[in-house]
């Protein structure tokens, strides 16, 4: 990175229902893909991008973070309103923030947040379908709620990793993991160092399971114990599930993110 290079920070909001997720892949329409041609365009030269973490196909954000390095003249006020011109309806930077260059927009990182959105009544939701995991079944969130302590803490999470997660090792803490509802609507936010691939989903998957009563409380910890994936159940879909939030240490100052997505009262 020469003395001319600026390295920008950017917090990214998606609707990811018509992405292949974010990474790029060829011939699919990708989140990454499309801010990469985006900032390209306002830096008048090739922009890559690196993100906090990668979403799935259909997964949404509202609290994306990238980074990137351009050595072209713009203020911040350019890159912001510049990027989201040239972005689709579908995606939208809340801010730009020029960081320090040993920012790493996912090294950097000490938390991640989720939150997972369940439509849950006998009627499937039709505006927001595409916005909400829908289940039928009645779900008792006590029980749930019972299930998520065995979630929390430092542990080996391989039983919730996906068969083809890429991740060194399964280990992660989950600081915060909490049920709630109101009216048809239950919703859960998830906070931890790191996610594997598909975690949240199956950890969604196995709390559904003890919510409609087909599987005990104490079926969540014998899993996580057994360190076997084949026994968690069915993985969540991926239109209930956000990121909202990356945390970083205190020294990196960034701008105040998005609200996390509701549709209750």
């Amino acid at each position: 990175m020469s003395e001319s290079t600026s390295r920008y920070a950017l917090c990214v909001e998606y609707d990811g229902s018509e992405f292949s997720g974010w990474q790029t892949q060829r011939d699919q329409r990708t989140v990454q893909e499309e801010l990469e041609k985006a900032l390209t365009k306002v830096a008048a030269s090739d922009i890559n991008i690196v993100t906090a973490g990668r979403t799935d196909a259909k997964v949404h954000a509202t609290g994306q973070v990238v980074h990137f390095e351009s050595n072209a003249k713009r203020d911040l006020l350019a890159w912001h309103f510049g990027v989201n011109r040239f972005l689709p309806t579908d995606i939208r930077v809340h801010w730009v923030k020029e960081v320090d260059k040993d920012f790493h927009a996912r090294f950097s990182a000490i938390r991640r947040s989720y939150r997972y959105i369940i439509y849950n009544n006998n009627i499937k939701p039709c505006l927001l379908r595409r916005h909400a995991t829908y289940q039928y079944r009645l779900l008792d969130i006590d029980l749930m709620n019972q299930a998520a302590k065995a979630f929390i803490g430092e542990k080996d999470f391989t039983s919730v990793r996906a068969a083809g997660c890429q991740a060194k090792t399964a280990t992660r803490e989950v600081m915060k993991l909490d049920v709630h509802r109101s009216g048809h609507w239950i919703w859960f936010d998830v906070t931890a160092n790191a996610f594997l691939q598909h975690m949240v989903r199956n950890i969604a998957g196995m709390l559904m399971e003890v919510g409609y009563g087909d599987q005990d409380v104490e079926w969540v910890a014998e899993v996580l114990s057994a360190q076997d994936r084949t026994l968690a159940g069915v993985t969540a879909l991926p239109n209930g599930l956000y990121l909202t939030n990356v945390a970083y240490p205190e020294q990196y100052i960034l701008d105040e993110f998005p609200p996390k997505p509701i549709f209750w009262e």
